[in-house]
């Protein structure tokens, strides 16, 4: 089963680290991915740059709408994701728990699946 672990960090709070603390949050990140590329679990892992250099599309009556970032209605930004495929919910949820955003962050976990049931 796929599951996403989106990584959802409070609005700002990149802005409060030094680039030193950036750089060790990141390198923890990519080494919590390897470890999980080592099990066999991986299927993607992404970091996303900040909202404020987003911007947020929809198509209403054949015209697109473009808001661009930040998005001052939002808490909260996406700062990540890993797409893993385990064998169960409670795996899903250990994998959240170990990931090191856990600290500074929350994790959404998801199992994938289709948008109508």
């Amino acid at each position: 089963m796929s599951y996403l672990l989106t990584i959802l960090e409070p609005r700002g709070q990149r802005g409060e680290r030094t680039l030193e603390q950036g750089q060790q949050f990141y390198q923890r990140m990519v080494d919590f991915g390897a470890g999980l590329q080592q099990r066999g679990v991986l299927i993607a892992a992404e970091a996303l740059r900040s909202e404020s250099e987003g911007f947020r599309l929809a198509v209403r009556d054949g015209e697109r709408r473009i808001v661009d970032g930040p998005f001052t209605e939002a808490r909260e930004m996406i700062g990540g994701f890993f797409l893993v495929d385990v064998a169960s919910r409670d795996e899903a949820l250990a994998i959240a728990a170990a990931c090191p955003a856990a600290e500074w962050a929350t994790i959404e976990v998801r199992q994938t699946g289709t948008c109508y049931e």
